[in-house]
């Protein structure tokens, strides 16, 4: 393996590791300490914690519910989860458990408005960096890809709806209610325009071109590794009068980095060029919703 991919790895769980630390102190030294929550797998947990007095802690539900998760979804859906995954799991629930050990670092305001801003941010800015690197912190992600095997239901609406009821069971915990609900629904809706900020839209695409004499090494990795399709489109250099090739591959804006780089461990002199894709319907991507159901014809 070059040096070059060691670092490149290296910088990936890094950025990781730094990230999973800062979304963990977004719970313990804001959210938790001030008595809030909101969505999401922490959330949940969040919640029990309060529900059972602190008898079952973040640090104990947090890793017992991702390891059921994990095991379901390696049962269902196989080899769908990568190490990145495990090991930004495995850190965060680590963190949930020493973090609460060190009541020094806890934040308490008064101002829940103000805590509720902080805490978004850093959740959102902590998982973006996950994110960006190809990781993820478990949680209602597998639940979304569990569900989506079986049903034609978009991630996001299963993200929407896990939320919308987790944040809803506030109201039958002791001492909660209505106040905090609301509370929690913000921290929910900053952490969500957070991450779309750091990601610059996890689930938006770019469209790149790529122009490289080594186009086939280059149309391999985009199959076989990144498993992208690729379109190679014929081109002429007209300075040159040159026949090559040019490839056209759509992606996740949190894929490509991972994409620029392998080009550029290939091909030092490629030329790529990336442009935002507003829209993209397809397989891999979004289905196209023409607000027309689908009717059986009748004999």
């Amino acid at each position: 393996m070059k040096s070059s991919k060691i670092w490149a790895i290296l910088w990936d769980y890094f950025l990781m590791t730094v990230g999973s630390v800062v979304f963990c102190l977004a719970w313990t030294s804001f959210i938790i300490p001030n008595g809030l929550a909101s969505g999401g797998l922490t959330g949940l947990c969040t919640i029990i914690q309060y529900a059972t007095g602190g008898a079952i802690p973040v640090g104990w539900s947090y890793p017992i519910i991702n390891i059921f998760l994990l095991i379901v979804g390696f049962t269902v859906l196989g080899k769908a989860f990568g190490f990145k995954t495990i090991y930004v799991i495995g850190l965060t629930s680590v963190l949930f458990e020493l973090l609460p050990r060190f009541p020094e670092l806890e934040v308490l305001m008064d101002e829940k408005i103000l805590v509720a801003l902080v805490g978004a941010a850093m959740e959102s800015v902590g998982l973006g960096l996950v994110l960006l690197r190809g990781g993820s912190s478990g949680g209602t992600d597998i639940i979304a890809m569990l569900i989506n095997k079986y049903w034609p239901v978009s991630p996001g609406r299963v993200y929407l709806f896990t939320d919308l009821f987790i944040i809803s069971s506030l109201l039958i915990v002791p001492d909660k209610g209505l106040v905090d609900m609301i509370y929690a629904y913000l921290i929910m809706l900053g952490f969500s325009f957070g991450v779309d900020y750091v990601l610059l839209g996890n689930k938006s695409t770019v469209q790149i071109l790529i122009f490289s004499s080594k186009y086939e090494e280059i149309a391999r990795y985009l199959i076989y590794t990144a498993k992208r399709g690729v379109t190679a489109l014929n081109s002429v250099g007209w300075y040159s009068q040159q026949e090559s090739k040019v490839l056209l591959v759509v992606v996740r804006k949190y894929q490509m980095n991972e994409i620029l780089g392998a080009v550029k461990e290939i091909d030092r002199s490629a030329f790529v060029s990336v442009s935002s894709a507003m829209s993209v319907f397809g397989e891999g991507f979004e289905e196209v919703k023409t607000g027309i159901k689908k009717t059986r014809s009748q004999n």
